[in-house]
């Protein structure tokens, strides 16, 4: 790979740094970049297209393929044009960009699945209340509030990050840019940012986390205390696939972002990242559409038509 720089050019040393078959893995990215592109369009014209699917629930979940479809594109292309060019570098102003972006859509899906759970609360524990409590003026809002809080938090943390002084070596060992890389790159202490970073971890993860395990905790509690096999059977069916997601994206989140630095590598990062950065928006709409009897069904009478 080439590594020229004009001096505030970073370098980005990739996910084929070492690799003996880069190729192969190239391949498989841009595999999984086609499935997740198909997947997360189809989900979101289905659900446009058919009105069965005009719900509180669904308009969560096409604001969730929103968010993936989004996100896989931010760092995909550029690892396509970084392998197919042969260059590896990105300047400072598109990396502050690709930050950008990368925090807010990572705020927005943590917020915004914490919402779905608390949808899926409201529908099976008050279901007389349901059309109230998410009315859409409310659904709206709740997306709003998660696209501005995601929105603000990545602002104060990029503009902050983009001001600290950077030393002579430019290479992050990282495939795109991330704070915990960048700071590793930084001549100055940031012991201090970091525990505000802690902080705003615990704002965006562990926060919406303890809500879904309230919400989902409370749907056990009701469906069990309907005594129905049946509705407990329906109830499990309908946010099975919420939780699957949750699992999937909160897991690797807090990997790599709670875990000391002692107990992962830079090579360690790289992998988790690929997981939620790439192969999770690829999974979401395939868990709720092969688990999902109203999706399937729109689907075939898509392909009726």
């Amino acid at each position: 790979m080439e590594r020229e720089s004009n001096g505030t050019d970073f370098v980005l040393l990739g996910l084929f740094h070492h690799l003996q078959a880069p190729k192969v893995l190239f391949t498989f990215i841009c595999l999984v970049f086609l499935v997740t592109l198909i997947g997360n369009v189809m989900m979101m014209v289905l659900i446009w297209l058919d009105s069965r699917l005009h719900t509180p629930m669904y308009f969560l979940l096409s604001q969730l393929s929103c968010m993936d479809l989004l996100y896989s594109s931010t760092f995909v292309p550029k690892i396509a044009l970084d392998f197919l060019t042969r260059r590896n570098t990105i300047s400072f102003l598109n990396c502050g960009i690709q930050l950008f972006l990368f925090m807010t859509l990572v705020g927005a899906e943590c917020l915004l699945l914490a919402v779905m759970a608390y949808d899926r609360y409201v529908a099976i524990c008050h279901p007389l209340h349901y059309s109230v409590l998410m009315r859409p003026t409310v659904c709206a809002l709740m997306v709003s509030g998660t696209w501005l809080g995601a929105l603000l938090n990545a602002l104060i943390h990029v503009i902050y990050v983009l001001t600290l002084p950077y030393c002579a070596s430019r290479e992050i060992h990282h495939f795109f840019c991330e704070i915990p890389a960048l700071l590793k790159l930084v001549c100055a202490d940031t012991s201090q940012y970091e525990n505000g970073l802690y902080v705003s971890g615990v704002v965006f993860l562990l926060v919406p986390i303890s809500a879904i395990m309230t919400s989902y905790g409370r749907i056990l509690s009701t469906v069990l205390g309907l005594g129905s096999n049946l509705g407990m059977r329906k109830a499990l069916a309908t946010c099975s696939s919420h939780m699957t997601v949750v699992l999937l994206f909160y897991g690797t989140a807090i990997f790599k972002y709670f875990l000391p630095k002692a107990y992962h590598t830079a090579e360690q990062d790289k992998v988790v990242s690929v997981f939620y950065t790439i192969l999770t928006p690829m999974l979401n709409p395939l868990i709720y559409s092969l688990r999902n009897k109203e999706v399937a069904g729109a689907f075939r009478k898509v392909l009726g038509r």
